[in-house]
């Protein structure tokens, strides 16, 4: 309830547009925009990793619900971004995170079926991707760096793919331990994300 709650508040600060007349008063706090981008990061990294788990055990109905679930995550994910920078940004963003996601399900596909080049090219993919996401925020948004994103993208890559190898390994202890670190390090991203954005339109937010 309260992610759900939290979501809304932000749909409905980010709805607003970025020079209105006359400046409306914030409706959401930064500390809540900061929770609101955790909370959906974060169950980005649960979902994947459901997904993934339940693919390397070829439980495919497990697999497709897991699926469908991280996409509508990371459909809210891209409304956000479309909020405050425009549908242009919203559709770039979605295809954009959709692109990691499928890399991730090439790797996954890679362990599976012990094919080493498709592990390799699924990686080389990812590194490539987290220059290309750097480059998309930072031209959205003056005070993050291409290099700074790039860096935290590449973290949650590497943590994903932790999980990923655990999961393969069938070492479930393993494999939760790393879920808790990559879900941890998305507020990495998170938080970042949200002080930018609180920086680029501060009349939005209450402090």
């Amino acid at each position: 309830m309260l992610h759900t709650l939290t979501s809304l508040a932000l749909a409905a600060v980010l709805a607003v547009p970025a020079t209105p007349t006359p400046r409306p008063s914030p409706v959401i706090t930064a500390p809540e925009l900061k929770v609101a981008l955790n909370n959906l990061l974060s169950e980005h990294v649960w979902l994947a990793s459901a997904a993934t788990g339940a693919a390397l055990q070829g439980r495919k109905g497990d697999f497709d619900a897991a699926a469908s679930t991280l996409d509508a995550n990371s459909v809210e994910i891209s409304k956000a971004i479309g909020m405050v920078y425009g549908p242009g940004a919203e559709t770039a963003f979605l295809a954009l995170w959709r692109k990691h996601i499928g890399m991730v399900v090439d790797y996954t596909t890679g362990l599976a079926t012990k094919n080493k080049a498709k592990q390799d090219k699924a990686v080389s993919d990812l590194v490539a991707y987290t220059q290309e996401f750097g480059a998309f925020l930072s031209g959205a948004n003056p005070n993050l760096t291409k290099d700074a994103v790039a860096g935290l993208v590449k973290e949650h890559v590497l943590t994903l793919k932790a999980v990923i190898d655990a999961q393969a390994a069938k070492d479930p202890a393993k494999a939760y331990a790393a879920m808790r670190a990559a879900a941890g390090h998305m507020s990495m991203i998170a938080n970042p994300l949200a002080d930018a954005i609180v920086k680029q339109f501060p009349s939005k937010f209450a402090m």
